[in-house]
């Protein structure tokens, strides 16, 4: 039905999609941060949880037959437990916008922001907060810059993060299908904060898992050994096997006309994206968390499940990509060393 192709999206951010905007706050003295993907209006939201330790807020208000079916923000943050406290600061942020769930009898609105976090507790930074985590002001610091550039690696939720034996960080990427429906651009981005207990990189080599689904050399110009040794199941991943170590976080972005429960199954979908770029995923020791925002620029088609099944494929790469380029572009911090200095890139 389509006679073009897909491509990188300008920026080749989560940005690429219109009305989305992300922004990050760190705090380098305790090596953490918080990201906000922060659209313009309220959008069809979905969630999908496949690791075994997550920590996250709102989750079950995404489900497809409750009563809120859009969301105002997404918050991603590190400090496992303590990061939660991010989400808070985004609704007080978007309530001084008045922006959120119009509650008439009350007179004000209540904020939806569903959030993640990931474990970077034991990365070096000090976590000597006491009874002031710094996550509520971070949040809002977040959402105040939000905006269509930001950097990647060590931003946000990203800083302190680990992936395998690399250091980890924040990754972003899109697709764009010009002219895909009625003259219109579909447009699937996605924001991931790597922080996998399993590795990114081919171990033995210096090669991504997600090497075959880069654009260019968004993941430098190496190829992937053409036949690799078959590695040992936990070979490059973290040697600490205690759980709440670990994480992979994330936000697909399209601007497809979604209900909730197609949104969903572009979120189902997307997880296997982290399959494609880490081994082992999904373990017990990673709280594998995507979310997806879908902000009804472009209606589906009369075949609905052929396009979810474009959109959901899109997104999966979209994730696997985005989780490369984290680590990618990560630098080194105190002993956690980035894929470039260990490759001597």
């Amino acid at each position: 039905m389509q006679e073009s192709a897909p491509i990188p999206g300008p920026r080749n951010l989560i940005t690429d999609v219109d009305a989305i905007m992300v922004g990050n706050a760190e705090d380098h003295h305790a090596l953490t941060g918080v990201s906000v993907v922060l659209p313009n209006h309220a959008c069809v939201g979905a969630v999908d949880v496949r690791g075994g330790a997550p920590g996250t807020r709102e989750t079950d208000a995404l489900g497809p037959t409750c009563l809120v079916d859009t969301v105002d923000a997404v918050i991603l943050s590190g400090g496992s437990v303590y990061g939660l406290d991010a989400a808070g600061g985004a609704v007080a942020w978007l309530s001084q916008e008045d922006r959120g769930y119009r509650l008439p009898a009350a007179g004000m609105v209540a904020p939806i922001v569903p959030s993640a976090i990931l474990f970077d507790l034991s990365n070096g930074g000090d976590k000597g907060w006491g009874m002031t985590p710094p996550y509520r002001n971070l949040g809002i610091s977040a959402c105040e810059h939000a905006a269509q550039a930001f950097s990647l690696g060590n931003s946000g939720a990203g800083l302190g993060a680990t992936a395998g034996q690399y250091k980890g960080g924040l990754g972003s990427a899109s697709t764009i299908w010009p002219g895909w429906a009625a003259g219109k651009d579909l447009q699937v981005g996605a924001l991931i904060a790597a922080n996998p207990y399993g590795t990114p990189v081919i171990p033995g080599s210096a090669a991504f898992w997600a090497q075959p689904l880069a654009f260019g050399d968004e993941l430098g110009m190496l190829q992937p050994p053409t036949r690799p040794d078959t590695p040992a199941p936990m070979a490059g991943s973290k040697a600490d096997t205690a759980p709440g170590g670990n994480t992979t976080i994330g936000v697909v972005a399209v601007n497809a006309a979604l209900t909730p429960a197609q949104a969903q199954r572009i979120a189902i979908m997307a997880q296997d994206g982290l399959a494609r770029a880490v081994r082992p995923a999904h373990t017990p020791f990673d709280g594998d968390t995507l979310f997806v925002l879908a902000t009804g620029a472009v209606p589906l088609s009369a075949s609905a499940a052929a396009d979810l099944t474009v959109i959901g494929s899109l997104a999966a790469d979209c994730v696997a990509r985005a989780l490369a380029r984290g680590v990618y572009h990560a630098d080194s911090i105190a002993h956690l060393r980035s894929y470039r200095d260990i490759h001597g890139m």
